[in-house]
């Protein structure tokens, strides 16, 4: 445990859609104060006034209520503005910080500014992660620190937000590390205490590039809402991505991931974003929940997608229940019940199957007769079953299992597959007579029958 009480600080710009790869700076900072009984300070850094939009901020606000992460203080820089102002004229007053000409070199570009008095030194700092640090500021000169007294700019806010609000631990990428030898002398300037430092491994891409905001093939943060994922999972994925608990153990809620974190076991190298590896995350926090929960989800999939809402077996609860199985074990996130639903996947399980003929024949043996015969033993072994019969799959198994090894299971079970789904390939036929139940599961055999005759 640190002695000082610990205060992390996550410090979005609300000037564009939210990234993904944000998502674990703000978790590294939440676990970090989570596990040392700390603050954790989210801070909209809203100061660039003409591409600072609310909805971002609504957006990432959104966001983290969905994650489960929750701040424990809330501020806008823009709101700040008064504190800022203050010591940007004492730094000016100090000679720290100077009101500079300039020359302007292209159209709309100021003919002054506020400048950093460089004082062209070394700078030394230790990095949690990467280790100690030297830069030579010279090569930075003197630097821009506000448009005017109403515009102060990024690398003047952050360090005097982190010390009003005394943060002790910034964490953040690995793309700052540059910044902090500007903010280093800021902090100088302004007696301002120096926090501890740990900056994050970048995250790539397959092709072991930084991820970019452009790559279409990674959406942005909120679509992973939207697109159904479960938040733990994505905090689940994203905490691997550039950490390494050791041991076996890959799933984790986050009580767990607050528990067993360690920042010391931050990796210095990139971590890959694997898409596939974050859908086999989500489907196994997904096999986490309750059946209740999963048919619940499952259903209101169903009936709040506007292309299957209006069928009537919506309102059938007991068909949907039945379904519900069949469903989980082919999708790793809900969202690919809308996708399903979308491509026509699941439409022969609400609407009697078209297809042609020729359908009907098993490969092997592609005889209208053979085929014919075999539905019809079928057909009326199932109209002479109980209605009790059909309340799971492996008892109608049993009626129809034996007759088919009997005769050729592909000469058997293969037109009965295609009468009820339409389909080369679906669900084992008693799967789907278990769901579709005795009466349409009849009526289906019998249009097949039809189509041979």
């Amino acid at each position: 445990m640190i002695n000082k009480k610990v205060i992390t600080r996550f410090a979005p710009s609300p000037t564009g859609h939210f990234h993904v790869g944000g998502i674990r700076s703000a978790l590294y900072n939440f676990l970090f104060a989570r596990q040392n009984n700390g603050t954790y300070i989210l801070r909209s850094e809203d100061t660039d006034k003409e591409r600072s939009k609310i909805e971002y901020e609504n957006e990432f606000l959104e966001l983290f209520d969905w994650l489960g992460l929750k701040h424990d203080l809330f501020f806008r820089q823009s709101d700040r503005l008064e504190i800022h102002q203050k010591y940007l004229k004492k730094m000016m007053d100090e000679g720290y910080a100077y009101l500079s000409k300039e020359i302007p070199t292209e159209e709309g570009q100021r003919d002054e500014v506020i400048r950093f008095k460089n004082p062209n030194k070394k700078i030394t700092f230790t990095d949690l992660i990467l280790g100690d640090i030297t830069v030579d500021t010279t090569d930075l000169g003197d630097f821009v620190i506000a448009r005017d007294m109403n515009e102060p700019l990024y690398h003047l806010t952050v360090v005097i937000d982190d010390f009003e609000m005394g943060v002790t631990h910034v964490i953040r990428g690995q793309e700052h590390t540059s910044n902090t030898s500007r903010q280093i002398l800021i902090q100088e300037a302004i007696r301002a205490t120096r926090p501890l430092y740990a900056h994050l491994p970048l995250i790539l891409n397959k092709e072991r590039v930084k991820l970019s905001k452009r790559d279409e093939s990674v959406p942005s943060a909120i679509e992973y809402k939207k697109r159904g994922y479960i938040p733990e999972a994505l905090l689940n994925f994203m905490a691997l991505n550039g950490w390494n608990p050791g041991g076996e153990q890959e799933i984790f809620t986050l009580s767990e991931l607050i528990e067993k974190f360690d920042i010391s076991q931050i990796q210095k190298g990139g971590g890959v974003f694997n898409p596939e590896k974050l859908e086999w995350v989500n489907k196994e926090h997904m096999k986490h929940l309750s059946e209740d929960v999963r048919n619940k989800e499952i259903i209101d999939r169903f009936q709040n997608n506007p292309g299957i809402n209006q069928n009537i077996k919506i309102k059938d609860e007991k068909f949907l229940l039945k379904l519900c199985p069949v469903i989980f074990d082919h999708i790793s996130k809900w969202g690919d019940i809308d996708t399903m639903i979308g491509v026509g996947e699941l439409d022969y399980y609400f609407n009697a199957p078209q297809y042609e003929t020729n359908l009907l024949y098993w490969k092997a043996n592609p005889t209208p007769e053979e085929t014919k015969k075999h539905l019809e033993f079928i057909l009326d072994t199932l109209k002479n079953t109980p209605e009790d019969n059909f309340s799971n799959s492996e008892k109608i198994k049993s009626l129809i299992f034996d007759y088919a090894t009997k005769n050729g299971r592909g000469q058997v079970l293969w037109p009965l597959r295609v009468a009820l789904s339409g389909k080369d390939k679906s669900p084992d036929p008693f799967t789907l007579i278990y769901i579709m139940g005795k009466t349409e599961t009849i009526s289906r055999i019998d249009e097949a029958i039809k189509k041979l005759s």
